[in-house]
């Protein structure tokens, strides 16, 4: 039985693996020890909120989302990032309901997503329909 919740500074080691294992699937450098401590401080801050899946003791399953403000509904709203499903948990419903809880229960009335386009599709049958045309990131 898949059990989901939010994963905090007591967690972090299970997160990290979890993490790590993301930005090799997408083809991120492998983050290190400097990367950790400041993802540490931001979840430990509540900067950035993560929520897990547990199947028994093991972290199967993550997600952040980052809250703000948008006008455009003038409520709060977050950015969904960090969506991770280990490969052997996939397809058995928890990547629907790991969206699903993040979005009760991080209070926001609205989450988007910044994707690639071969993971639109995922996305969306997630639940992210509304399109808001184009996400770009200034670093």
């Amino acid at each position: 039985m898949t059990e989901y919740g939010r994963i905090g500074p007591a967690h972090m080691d299970g997160l990290w693996d979890l993490h790590r294992a993301y930005k090799a699937a997408i083809g991120e450098d492998t983050p290190g020890a400097e990367e950790l401590k400041r993802l540490s401080l931001a979840v430990k801050q509540e900067r950035i909120l993560f929520y897990g899946a547990w199947e028994g003791s093991s972290l199967v399953g993550c997600c952040s989302v980052t809250v703000g403000f948008s006008t455009f509904n003038y409520r709060p709203c977050g950015v969904f990032e960090d969506f991770y499903i280990i490969p052997e948990c996939r397809h058995r419903g928890i990547a629907g309901e790991l969206v699903r809880y993040a979005y009760r229960e991080s209070g926001v009335a609205s989450l988007t997503v910044g994707c690639a386009e071969c993971d639109a599709q995922m996305y969306r049958a997630l639940g992210f329909s509304v399109p808001l045309g184009n996400l770009l990131a200034y670093e």
